[in-house]
């Protein structure tokens, strides 16, 4: 036998998708001004009740009471696909998942916001595997709904706010852009807003809507710096650049060059070996590692520079923090040191005791992440995960935790440090410093409560 084997691995039961309608996401919001969490249990109730004779089943049927001397009939029976041809190379030109994965979808909140195209989805985090980011389950948000665009009529334009700070403005039609030497990175991306009903003590159950407006991809692209050099940038003066999006929202974002001079901003067109999808803005978009999502301006058609950030509607009336004493942080834009267990996580179930391994990813904006460590009594006891490797600079990073389930209630969270040392913070140490009317930068830790029946819910601990 393999020591390195887990004894008697514990089995899961999924968290159930899109159980939130619109009469729910407004009972969400109305008991969470109350200061009332009592909806995570009616609102997982609904959707768990058609799963609950089936995982009593599964219970039953468990390895552990099998008649060894009855067999597997799945490994005994020859199956039609063990017997007979199957379909044959290349019927579907663009590969899909599998029919039995057709409910691993990116899904959006109803209610959340007043119409669809100024919307946001969510990636299904609880169903996915190491660090990359499937680009059909890619979060999603736009400000004015999205667009398939032709490739050869979209160009892209460098300009100066004067012209001593840009010398040669420029046009670059996506061919040109292809056939510069280009670079592949490995990133994150994460709205502003992720996690930011947390604020309010508004728990939504599942991982996916607590901490899905998060993705990671390769990309592709040109350095923007190698742009402006070709332009004749002048690095000493033009200390800013503007990135404006060409769908109908007028999308406009500042950047300190200190990020470009740094060569990480990259234009991209390539996400995960293929072309941007037009959800994330095909055919071109800034990656700017580390900075909330707002700021990777998808569709991009312009890039001006200047001598002073721009103060645009994005950046001067919405995406700023809301502080305590009713001033507001403008351009706080880095993604702070986060981390979250996925799995297990909220909506999903324990069907029985035994080995379980903890898995979770974790992430920050100013560099790599240097060590988590996990709890799974609130916080009280901490044992520090393994990494799976790689470990990137502004990457998602997997962590995972060998756990033995007693069938005692647990309150599992995990606690990120990133590179800079900086330490993931509990909750009421956030609220502490920032309150709770804010929308963006919530890094604090996450707490999934294990009940005595294995169910997996969001909690948050006083």
């Amino acid at each position: 036998m393999n020591d390195a084997l887990p004894p008697s691995p514990g089995r899961l039961r999924k968290a159930p998708e899109n159980f939130i309608d619109a009469t729910g996401v407004r009972r969400v919001f109305a008991e969470a001004r109350q200061g009332r969490r009592d909806f995570l249990r009616g609102a997982l109730a609904g959707a768990a009740s058609g799963l609950a004779l089936a995982a009593g089943t599964a219970r039953a049927q468990g390895r552990e009471t099998m008649a060894a001397a009855d067999g597997e009939p799945q490994i005994l029976n020859l199956p039609p696909h063990s017997t007979g041809l199957g379909k044959p190379v290349a019927s579907d030109g663009y590969g899909r998942p599998s029919q039995y994965e057709a409910n691993v979808q990116r899904r959006p909140s109803p209610g959340l916001t007043q119409t669809a195209q100024a919307s946001v989805s969510f990636a299904p985090l609880q169903s996915l595997f190491g660090i990359v980011t499937p680009s059909g389950l890619h979060f999603e948000r736009h400000h004015q709904g999205w667009w398939d665009i032709d490739p050869t009529q979209h160009r892209l334009m460098l300009n100066g706010s004067t012209e001593q700070l840009l010398k040669r403005p420029m046009v670059f039609t996506l061919d040109e852009l292809m056939r510069l030497p280009s670079v592949s990175r490995f990133h994150f991306i994460e709205c502003g807003a992720n996690t930011g009903m947390e604020w309010g003590n508004v728990a939504v159950p599942t991982v996916q809507y607590t901490h899905g407006m998060l993705s990671c991809s390769e990309f592709t692209g040109v350095p923007l710096r190698t742009l402006l050099e070709l332009a004749g940038v002048d690095f000493k003066r033009a200390r800013y650049v503007l990135g404006e999006g060409a769908d109908g929202s007028g999308m406009t974002r500042t950047l300190p060059m200190a990020l470009v001079e740094s060569g990480e901003v990259l234009v991209a067109y390539g996400q995960n070996g293929e072309m941007l999808r037009p959800e994330n803005g095909y055919p071109l978009r800034l990656v700017v590692p580390g900075v909330q999502g707002v700021s990777w301006v998808k569709y991009l058609r312009r890039i001006e520079v200047g001598d002073q950030p721009w103060a645009t509607k994005d950046e001067a009336v919405h995406y700023i923090d809301l502080l305590p004493d009713g001033t507001h942080r403008q351009y706080s834009s880095t993604q702070e040191c986060k981390s979250v267990v996925t799995t297990p996580s909220g909506g999903q179930a324990l069907l029985q005791k035994g080995f379980h391994a903890i898995s979770g990813l974790a992430w920050s904006g100013r560099g790599a992440v240097r060590k988590v460590d996990v709890s799974v009594d609130g916080g009280a006891n901490w044992r520090p995960a393994r990494l799976q490797a790689p470990v990137m600079s502004k990457c998602l990073t997997r962590f995972s935790l060998d756990w033995v389930w007693d069938g005692k209630p647990a309150l599992i969270c995990s606690r990120a440090t990133d590179s800079t040392g900086h330490v993931q913070p509990a909750m009421r140490a956030l609220r502490a410093v920032r309150g709770t009317r804010s929308i963006y930068h919530n890094n604090a830790i996450q707490t999934w409560w294990v009940q005595e029946n294995g169910e997996v819910r969001n909690v948050q601990l006083a």
